[in-house]
């Protein structure tokens, strides 16, 4: 994968908007049509599938537009069939489905790390065309993503989110193990593309050194993937406001307000301000 220069975060802006604005079209036209669609997003760890997921959701409405991110399944989700759990999340007509990880995870975590037997693994890997190609023939709009980013810059984000509190929580045991498991990954990763690169529903790689590339890149990779149209949305008018009745509201002091902090935070800032004049 070549190193590219990072993206200018002006070019970066100016088109991720304009495919946002595209996004919000797909939306309506998903619900005026009753269209379902499913998007997938997989890869490898710190590849930036979440922060993507988040400029694609970012202006949708989200009973349209559903992030599903399962845990791990329980006891009872493990003795039944291994797409059981998913196949209730599937969209429903008007509906956009996004799948933070999916059923590869089989395929990649599940495979390398021991959480499931040989029998299973390669159980799912004959199943998942199958499974896919009925969602396909009912209807269903199927993409796949697969993220990829470099083993050196992988380690400077998970670095990153070893001291960031704020991103800690993003780092598990699992996702370190990733590192030293590097060439395991990759061959289960080259394996799950073997036998599920399928014509009706092929993956789609996303280079993801750069995260503003990446996002730019798979959303318009998105838009240009499905057919979508602009549909007109109905005229609203601002309805005039009615003369009042006559009715006494309760005295403020009567209700429950949130303390004013932001009035403190701008006290305080305008005390650090005298400081340093």
């Amino acid at each position: 994968m070549g190193k590219k220069k990072r993206m200018k975060r002006s070019l970066y802006d100016a088109e991720l908007f304009t495919l946002q604005a595209e996004l919000v079209k797909l939306q309506e036209w998903v619900k005026a049509t009753g269209q379902r669609l499913v998007i997938i997003f997989e890869g490898r760890d710190a590849a930036g599938k979440g922060s993507t997921i988040k400029r694609v959701t970012q202006y949708l409405n989200p009973r349209v537009a559903q992030i599903v991110a399962l845990p791990t399944p329980t006891e009872r989700q493990k003795s039944q069939w291994y797409f059981q759990r998913y196949i209730s999340h599937l969209p429903a007509a008007g509906e956009i489905v996004l799948f933070d990880r999916s059923w590869y995870n089989r395929a990649g975590v599940e495979k390398v790390m021991g959480y499931c037997t040989m029998d299973e693994y390669h159980r799912f890997l004959h199943q998942c065309p199958i499974f896919e190609r009925l969602l396909i023939e009912d209807g269903i709009m199927l993409r796949k993503y697969w993220f990829s980013v470099s083993q050196d810059e992988q380690e400077v984000r998970f670095r990153s989110r070893l001291t960031d509190p704020m991103r800690r929580w993003k780092l598990s045991p699992t996702d370190l193990q990733s590192m030293q498991r590097w060439d395991d990954y990759s061959r289960a990763k080259d394996e799950m593309l073997v036998h599920t690169d399928i014509p009706e529903a092929p993956w789609n790689l996303v280079e993801s050194e750069d995260k503003r590339r990446a996002r730019i890149n798979m959303i318009s990779h998105l838009l240009d993937s499905v057919p979508y149209r602009e549909v007109p949305v109905p005229v609203l008018k601002i309805p005039k406001r009615p003369a009042p009745t006559g009715y006494l509201r309760p005295e403020r002091q009567l209700e429950r307000y949130v303390p004013d902090h932001a009035a403190m935070v701008e006290s305080q800032a305008a005390a650090q301000g005298k400081k340093h004049t």
